[in-house]
């Protein structure tokens, strides 16, 4: 069976964080989405939970603490550098995604233009998490 997963948006695009709730409200999951807007406020709280996401959906480009800025953060914290973390971005710069590669993440998944194969890429992305051993044995 699949397990619903607690799912860290970091995203500072309001429009994409609609898309996402949509996404998931039309896939019918029933996953739980935790939102901010930057990095700084990402690890405030991740600093506060007692119950860590299961994995990070994380944009790269954001104000205060940009998505590689905040990757190394958490990469390099013992309690969190577990944490899947997804890079979900409209950049696809080779050296981003190998930069973030060497740092440690889960996936790199670029964003569809067309909301259909935005849809599809989500539902393949949590469909996978959802039944990974690293989340199901937590």
């Amino acid at each position: 069976m699949n397990r619903l997963l607690t799912v860290l948006l970091i995203e500072d695009d309001a429009i994409e964080i609609m898309k996402l709730k949509r996404t998931i409200s039309s896939l019918k999951l029933r996953h739980t989405i935790i939102e901010t807007n930057n990095g700084v406020d990402a690890r405030e709280i991740l600093k506060g939970k007692h119950e860590l996401p299961d994995i990070i959906l994380l944009d790269l480009n954001m104000p205060k603490l940009n998505g590689i800025e905040f990757l190394t953060i958490l990469k390099e914290n013992q309690d969190l550098q577990h944490i899947p973390t997804i890079i979900l971005t409209t950049s696809n710069n080779s050296k981003d995604m190998l930069e973030c590669y060497k740092i440690g993440i889960a996936g790199y998944v670029l964003k569809p233009l067309k909301y259909e194969d935005y849809v599809a890429k989500i539902e393949r992305v949590l469909a996978y998490w959802s039944c990974n051993e690293l989340i199901r044995n937590k």
